[in-house]
């Protein structure tokens, strides 16, 4: 998921709400309503960013809806449809010690307990009983293969370190 450095993305516009220009949301934030903390979004849809302003937004079932600033027509809405959602990272709250973005996470090098190269975090996928690191070989790495390791902090990952862009796990390379 390409980014500016500077940002993250947290949730992305499915489709349309009502006939007013309301639209769903869905939100990577937790809980789920987080993301109506931040008012000023950047929308990427088809590589181009677009400046937008929440003006209001609910829970709406088991999802978000909302109303941007200057879109009130549902076929405007429409074209906002597939949107990526984008906030400045330095707007969001501060972990307590141990806890990470999934930003945070992303790009870091993936090392096993013995010192072996898995590779790079590519992105994390959220599978509801733990999220999960999708680790793609680099050039440094003992193998070619995707690898998609549990993120079970204390378990399976056993550090993070930020500053030197390491993560050690306890994973058998087999896998």
């Amino acid at each position: 998921m390409a980014q500016h450095p500077q940002e993250t993305v947290i949730g992305r516009i499915t489709s349309v709400f009502g006939v007013k220009g309301w639209l769903k949301v869905f939100s990577y934030t937790d809980p789920k309503e987080g993301i109506l903390n931040y008012r000023d979004w950047t929308l990427v849809l088809d590589g181009k960013r677009i400046p937008a302003k929440l003006e209001e937004g609910r829970r709406q079932g088991q999802g978000i809806v909302v109303r941007l600033k200057g879109i009130d027509d549902r076929e405007l809405a429409r074209s906002y449809g597939g949107a990526e959602i984008r906030v400045p990272t330095e707007l969001l709250p501060e972990l307590p010690e141990g806890e990470f973005y999934w930003h945070q996470l992303e790009g870091l090098e993936v090392f096993t307990v013995d010192g072996e190269c898995l590779g790079k975090v590519h992105h994390l996928l959220e599978t509801g009983s733990n999220d999960v690191l999708v680790v793609h070989a680099t050039a440094g790495s003992i193998d070619q293969r995707e690898r998609l390791i549990p993120y079970l902090p204390d378990q399976v990952v056993q550090g993070v370190d930020l500053e030197s862009s390491r993560m050690v796990v306890d994973w058998d390379p087999e896998f």
